[in-house]
């Protein structure tokens, strides 16, 4: 029976899309990629960094080496999408996509090795805990680079609103460094009705918050690109006391390291500035950064080439978003770039209604082969 690789791309996607597994728990997902690649014939390894799977295609005598990306893990968001493939897994669902890289990825890997126009090596990086979990680093520490040598690396994303099948490349900047702060103050609690006997720690809470907006209003230049949200509130649980601890907690990101560095500075100040204008103990607590995702310049302009030379519409006008990927820790290592393939009027990434279009696992796949292919070129 022939291989018709938009159908084997589809029954790959809607399976993963079926049975989601939350970051760090991949298992099932990391298995039944490793069966696919089996079944093509492609030699690989698992359990690098976690659940990370890596698939390797050596050929002929050049000494060029390149890796392709994919994640691989879904979201604890409850799915309302009504296909026929959504996910068996309560309150688990691909709500990004990852389902689709992953499919996606594969397909690049039938078609390089159906391919006999090119030599060197090929990695096929499947990477779990995207999703805020640091999957990207696990990979890295457990020799990523080491075990299997790459001179530079792509990936993508799907994105929503953008033209189907539209490939867009940034110079530079594509998306933001991040990183979840909390921050709880501490008084004395007590009766409501004698707030003179306590030390209230709502009342810092609800200073900090106004301070906090100002940092990036009145400490960042408005010329870069930062945003510190507030997004979880915590204090008390009956009306009338005054409890003894309130916390805060949200995400900080901006488009460069340097600012990162400022923002977090910044914010472990006005901490301490306004728990001491109230008489309160401050505990700051900053976590889960990731590092902006930078394309270098050469290597974005070689995968906007390669996708204009197999027919594919190329963007290189939009501009970066605040959105995170930890894509950008394999970036501080070896060049590379990353892209954006338009997935059309869909729901919005981290969406319940969200679905990966189909339509873009044969353009992706496509995509992906032949930037490695221009690559080792």
């Amino acid at each position: 029976m022939p291989f018709d690789l938009t159908e084997r791309l589809t029954t790959w996607r809607h399976h993963l899309h079926a049975h989601p597994e939350l970051s760090l728990q991949e298992s099932a997902t990391a298995a039944y990629v490793r069966a696919q690649l089996s079944e093509l014939g492609i030699a690989h390894e698992g359990g690098i960094g976690g659940h990370g799977v890596v698939a390797t295609i050596a050929r002929g005598a050049g000494n060029r080496s390149v890796g392709l990306r994919a994640d691989m893990d879904a979201l604890p968001i409850e799915e309302t999408t009504g296909v026929p493939y959504a996910s068996r897994h309560p309150g688990v669902m691909h709500a990004c996509g990852h389902d689709g890289h992953t499919a996606s990825l594969l397909g690049a890997a039938k078609l390089l090795a159906d391919d006999p126009d090119w030599t060197g090596t090929v990695h096929f990086v499947f990477q779990p805990a995207e999703e805020g979990f640091g999957g990207a680093q696990a990979m890295l520490e457990d020799g990523l680079l080491s075990r299997f040598p790459m001179e530079r690396i792509f990936g993508y994303h799907n994105w929503p609103g953008l033209e189907t099948g539209t490939v867009m490349l940034h110079d530079g900047p594509i998306m933001a460094a991040a990183a979840n702060f909390r921050i709880t103050l501490t008084g004395s609690a007590g009766h409501a009705a004698m707030p003179h006997l306590c030390v209230d720690p709502v009342q810092g809470v609800a200073h900090l918050i106004i301070a906090l907006n100002a940092i990036v209003a009145r400490a960042v230049d408005p010329l870069d690109a930062a945003v510190i949200s507030t997004c979880m509130l915590k204090a008390g649980e009956a009306q009338n006391q005054i409890p003894e601890t309130a916390s805060l907690g949200g995400t900080i990101r901006a488009l460069t390291g340097e600012a990162m560095e400022a923002l977090q500075a910044r914010i472990r100040g006005v901490a301490s500035h306004v728990a001491a204008t109230f008489g309160l103990r401050e505990e700051v607590s900053i976590k889960g950064y990731l590092p902006p995702t930078i394309n270098d310049r050469a290597q974005a302009a070689l995968a906007a080439e390669a996708a204009a030379g197999i027919g594919l519409a190329v963007r290189r006008d939009m501009a970066p978003t605040m959105g995170a990927e930890d894509f950008g820790r394999f970036l501080m290592e070896i060049p590379g770039a990353y892209a954006w393939i338009g997935n059309g009027p869909s729901a919005g990434l981290h969406n319940p209604g969200f679905d990966y279009n189909d339509a873009i696992l044969p353009i992706a796949a496509r995509y992906l082969a032949a930037t490695a292919k221009a690559a080792l070129g």
